[in-house]
């Protein structure tokens, strides 16, 4: 079936439709990544977005029911060159076009994806639409400029509902559920923690009931300033447990502890940046996938330990009095070796 990208600047792309036939609209990024195509579609930190994927063949090795990182998918839709029909690999139970049909995932491909994503570097990130029903662009437009209008809570359109104890030998953590990505509970897991995942929007209260050792602030989509509830709740929680935020969790304790946060031009979304890290002095191969960073420019308290090698923004924080450590990136993702994990162990000796 034929379809057609729009942009919200009227950049038009023309192309095939795949998954679900209709209409989808979102903020379009970019991701690196040459694998991992499953984990990046049910990541709930993409609730919201279209992803495209810069790699030119995706599907290769299929789908199946063990590499989700959430419950269900969350991307908005997807973009890829060429879409495998034929994946070879013994773990997939789903080929590529029966898994977006099958969660309803509007795509495109056989489009110019290099093109694309050069356009998003130079121009900045911005909301676009994918339909395969109209390619009347006008009324795309206005299709996409009634999304964009429309309200939405990315962050409670994914948390837990309710709280999820899973239990273990180990220290209690509680999990504030943003977007969590279920990695990051393995890892909490295979160091023997006891883990109580928490909703996004928990109280003060809620929090220390289950009387935590520390607290975790996970990933999460969208922006971390709409979320002053949040901010409040952890503000109250500084000193009282050791805290560790990831992604979306970091922004947060950032703006907890006054420090800025700016809107990245096209974000960072991938599975090879290079971080460097203050207090070892290595490098580090990172996951990444955010279009927020913070500033610590009002924060004298606030000791820099990680930065992105290709921009120099800020990748990781220590506080200097309070027990309270944090990373842009995902620790848990393993781009390749699990080099970022000790973020995890540090966390366990932080409550210890």
């Amino acid at each position: 079936m034929k379809a057609v990208l729009l942009l919200e600047d009227g950049t038009y792309f023309s192309g095939e439709g795949f998954g679900k036939s209709g209409e989808t609209a979102g903020e379009i990024v970019f991701n690196t990544c040459m694998t991992g195509y499953q984990e990046i579609t049910t990541d709930p930190s993409y609730n919201g977005q279209i992803v495209t994927m810069t790699y030119p063949l995706i599907g290769n090795y299929g789908f199946n029911t063990l590499d989700n990182e959430s419950y269900k998918p969350h991307v908005q839709g997807f973009i890829v060159k060429e879409l495998c029909s034929t994946p070879s690999n013994w773990r997939y139970t789903l080929d590529p076009e029966q898994y977006f049909a099958r969660h309803n995932i509007v795509g495109i491909k056989s489009i110019d994806t290099r093109a694309l994503t050069q356009h998003i570097r130079k121009h900045g990130s911005m909301f676009g639409i994918i339909s395969t029903e109209c390619g009347n662009l006008d009324i795309l437009g206005k299709n996409l400029q009634a999304y964009k209008a429309m309200p939405r809570n990315l962050v409670m359109e994914v948390t837990s509902k309710t709280p999820v104890h899973v239990p273990g030998p180990g220290k209690r953590v509680a999990l504030l559920d943003f977007g969590v990505k279920s990695n990051i509970v393995r890892s909490l897991e295979s160091r023997g923690c006891d883990i109580h995942i928490l909703p996004a929007f928990s109280s003060y209260e809620e929090i220390l009931s289950c009387n935590p050792d520390g607290i975790l602030l996970s990933n999460g989509p969208g922006d971390p300033r709409d979320l002053a509830a949040a901010k409040k709740t952890i503000q109250k929680l500084l000193g009282v447990r050791p805290i560790l935020g990831i992604c979306l969790g970091h922004q947060l304790l950032g703006l907890s502890l006054d420090c800025s946060v700016t809107k990245l031009k096209f974000g960072h979304h991938g599975g090879n940046h290079p971080v460097k890290d203050y207090i070892t002095g290595r490098c580090y191969i990172t996951s990444q996938n955010h279009n927020y960073a913070i500033d610590n420019s009002t924060n004298n308290d606030i000791v820099i330990t990680h930065v992105n090698v290709n921009d120099n923004t800020i990748e990781g924080f220590r506080h200097k009095q309070l027990p309270l450590i944090s990373v842009q990136y995902h620790p848990e993702a393993a781009p390749g070796p699990q080099d970022s994990a000790y973020i995890f162990d540090d966390f366990v000796r932080m409550m210890a």
